[in-house]
């Protein structure tokens, strides 16, 4: 029989038993459009579907890191999925990611690498992620995330324990942005313009989906959202100078392009040349459509005055 190394993801809706008992026909529709945010994401991240019984999910992937960027983004979407709905009606699906060896017979896989990633997703909090420690040591310098340490879990029908890691929360552009400001204040390092305008800046640090609420559009957008590198990417856009003075509008100019160089410097950001986001420059802008013309993940916008 045909064997492979592969990416497994596997995902299943916590308390779907009581979820359906206490209102199927809704519940129903609510699963079917989670699932078509899941197959899109999935495929977005060329990923393979391998198959579903009831509320679980089980996919591929060649890449590991896919594997994970997609599993964090099918629980964003389906975070602002639930924020729409009725207590009662709120679905949240649990996934487990593990690399391993698999059996392959047709479409199906099988063997430990699978069961293993079965038991990862049941160790998940619900809206919550578990990878396998090979899966942390393939992703860990790749991707922005956090880690906590489960330690090492005994899984059912598995000769050795499995190192298990629960993502916790990603090293966010609001957090980059932090640091930076922080470290110029330890230094004492501001430029005179950061000097001048350090005392009356206001910053909004968006994330940008390209995949919007609604199943509908996010399925229309699919082909249409670029791909997004695999490491955090930021544009800084032009702050808004707030001092009512024309004259004064290099302050905020100057902190625009000081923010931009300095993100730029730190290792694994991918940070927009500020020619492209001055090009937004006192124009009326949406996120997810600047987002997607940048091919970034995260903006940074805000006004300052001295």
């Amino acid at each position: 029989m045909e064997r492979k190394l592969t990416a497994i993801l596997c995902a299943d809706v916590h308390g779907y038993s009581r979820l359906m008992g206490a209102s199927e026909e809704p519940i129903l529709r609510t699963l079917s459009s989670y699932r078509k945010i899941i197959d899109t994401l999935i495929e977005h991240h060329r990923g393979r579907f391998v198959n579903s019984a009831g509320d679980s999910v089980l996919a591929e992937f060649a890449s590991v890191v896919n594997a994970v960027q997609c599993a964090v983004e099918v629980q964003t979407a389906l975070k602002a999925e639930n924020a729409s709905l009725p207590a009662e009606r709120r679905m949240e699906f649990r996934i487990g990611v593990n690399l391993g060896d698999v059996m392959v017979e047709g479409e199906q896989i099988y063997d430990d690498g699978v069961n293993v990633a079965a038991r990862l997703e049941s160790l998940a909090n619900p809206g919550g992620i578990c990878i396998s420690g090979t899966v942390q040591e393939q992703i860990r310098d790749k991707l922005a995330l956090g880690y906590q340490d489960l330690g090492e879990q005994t899984i059912k029908n598995i000769a050795r324990p499995v190192r298990v890691f629960r993502i916790t929360t990603a090293d966010t552009a609001g957090s980059m942005v932090a640091r930076v400001l922080q470290k110029y204040v330890r230094r004492g390092t501001f430029s005179a313009i950061g000097i001048a305008i350090i005392a009356a800046i206001f910053m909004v640090v968006q994330q940008v989906s390209l995949w919007p609420p609604t199943t509908m559009a996010s399925i229309a957008l699919k082909d249409k959202a670029p791909r997004l590198p695999d490491i955090p990417s930021i544009a800084v856009l032009p702050f808004k100078n707030m001092s009512g003075d024309p004259k004064q509008e290099y302050f905020s100019d100057g902190f625009t392009e000081d923010l931009t160089v300095a993100l730029s410097k730190l290792p694994d950001l991918l940070v927009i040349n500020p020619l492209s986001a001055f090009s937004y420059k006192g124009k009326a802008w949406n996120a997810t459509d600047v987002g997607r013309e940048l091919g970034v993940r995260y903006l940074v916008e805000g006004c300052a005055s001295s």
